[in-house]
């Protein structure tokens, strides 16, 4: 137990406790003094002259700071600061009776803070002493809370996080390493990052980055001990440790799950494509067989020869309309090949195809053209099918035998122009937004692909559509192109 007990109070809100390990009564009065004497601190000074003692309070932390003296009986206080750095890291001073480089030598190497000699101590230099001691003290437990903390953070992170030398082996691995290699710690440490590479991967270029720039970031393919290909997202940065020497930091995002999402994206929208072809190969379709089912009615109950003749002429066109979409659909990719074009012409062979509809439907045709060809940049198959859609549409929406159809080709400050009018039903002002949307329809048997169909054509001929609809009055298409 110590022998002596001092309060020094100088109103600091701190008060440090520091015990002084000495078997010299005397001594210890003398050092406490000086140490009376240092201002702006608060101190408790307490005695201790048994070896055990003192030990046992270093290993419970009771004190702030130790003061040792280099005798301590049977043992030296070098013994004691090798025994104590054991158990705690708080900071010790040695105090000698005469100056010895090799002791001071000695003494910092096994965990001293300072060394100090008895016959040239003052309060002074004891201050200065202390004061260092314990600014280093609370230097070192902030890096060890620290190091706690980001050691924490090392060992649970969900991501890999290893550290390696300058040739990749490994020389520390996190537990999420270990499970996303499927081997041990023990296995990893000393093994070369490069081994679990991809054959595939370009090693060589990875290590070269490395040494040029000091960080990489890569995505990479690791394989496992079970032979399964991982894929991460890597990124290394060069650090330096304390002694100066460098090593890498190494963090691997597995995004393995999010590849596999993604492949199977891929395939959902390759499904859907063919969904899609196959819904717009049925809406094209379906307009022409209409056609036939209306021609083969009328020629079942026709008697005229000639009549008849115009119905079966009607059957075979259609026929060859659907041969001639069926061929262009399972052909047709995302992009479009333009070329010079006239536009009348395309619009007056999409109002051919519709013809026969038009004709059945006993539908009033208007077409208004300038005298001079209007020429745009344009595909005019597709083109053709866009308008097609339109015309159809507004058919559709028209009256037998009331109906009326104006289709106007014009040219405004170099915009080309055309412009779809009926007389139809018209289109309620709420459905209007959603008619161009892939599978909106308001027809009983619709598909809702026709307009979408034509909003993507215009669209990648860098035009526009607008609509004006008023209910029981008609609807009117506006669509126009960059003149070329």
């Amino acid at each position: 137990m110590p022998g002596h007990k001092y309060l020094i109070n100088m109103n600091n809100n701190t008060v440090y406790r520091i015990l002084i390990i000495d078997d010299d009564e005397d001594d210890f009065f003398i050092t406490s003094e000086y140490i009376k004497n240092i201002k702006d601190y608060s101190f408790v000074i307490e005695w201790s002259f048994e070896y055990k003692d003192a030990l046992r309070h270093i290993g419970n932390n009771s004190y702030d700071l130790y003061v040792v003296d280099y005798y301590l009986g049977a043992k030296t206080g070098l013994d004691f600061i090798k025994d104590a750095i054991k158990e705690s890291d708080a900071p010790i001073i040695l105090l000698t009776g005469k100056g010895n480089h090799k002791i001071d030598i000695e003494a910092m190497q096994a965990g001293a803070v300072d060394y100090l000699v008895k016959h040239e101590l003052d309060t002074e230099k004891l201050e200065r002493s202390i004061r260092h001691s314990l600014q280093r003290s609370k230097a070192i437990k902030a890096l060890r809370a620290n190091e706690i903390k980001y050691r924490h953070i090392f060992e649970n992170s969900l991501n890999p996080i290893f550290l390696t030398d300058e040739q990749l082996v490994f020389i520390d691995v996190n537990p999420a390493t270990s499970e996303l290699l499927e081997y041990s710690r023990e296995e990893l440490i000393h093994a070369n990052f490069c081994s679990f590479l991809s054959p595939a991967f370009d090693k060589k270029t990875l290590q070269e980055k490395l040494a040029v720039n000091g960080d990489v970031k890569e995505e990479i393919e690791l394989i496992t001990k079970s032979g399964e290909t991982r894929y991460c997202l890597l990124s290394f940065s060069k650090e330096v440790d304390s002694a100066g020497k460098s090593y890498l930091q190494g963090i691997a995002h597995d995004i393995s799950n999010l590849k596999k999402e993604e492949k199977q994206k891929i395939h959902r929208e390759k499904l859907d494509m063919a969904e899609r072809i196959s819904r717009v190969l049925a809406h094209e379709v379906r307009n022409p067989l209409n056609n036939i089912d209306l021609a083969a009615s009328q020629l079942t109950d026709e008697k005229n020869e000639d009549a008849a003749k115009v119905y079966l002429e009607i059957i075979n066109r259609n026929s060859k309309r659907i041969a001639d979409l069926i061929t262009e659909l399972l052909r047709a990719t995302p992009n479009i090949v333009l070329a010079e074009c006239n536009l009348q012409q395309i619009v007056e062979e999409s109002i051919n195809v519709a013809k026969d509809r038009i004709m059945l439907k006993k539908i009033k045709l208007t077409t208004n053209y300038p005298k001079d060809p209007i020429t745009i940049q344009a595909d005019q198959s597709k083109l053709k099918i866009a308008f097609l859609n339109i015309i159809i549409n507004a058919t559709e929406a028209m009256s037998p035998g009331a109906g009326e159809l104006t289709i106007t080709v014009k040219k405004e400050n170099e915009i080309a122009m055309v412009i779809i009018r009926d007389n139809g039903c018209g289109i309620k002002k709420e459905n209007i937004p959603h008619l161009f949307e892939a599978y909106y329809t308001d027809k009983k048997n619709g598909l809702g692909l026709g307009l979408s169909t034509t909003y993507n054509i215009i669209t990648l001929h860098k035009g526009t559509v607008e609509v004006d609809s008023t209910l029981d009055e008609g609807t009117s298409f506006t669509i126009t192109f960059p003149v070329s």
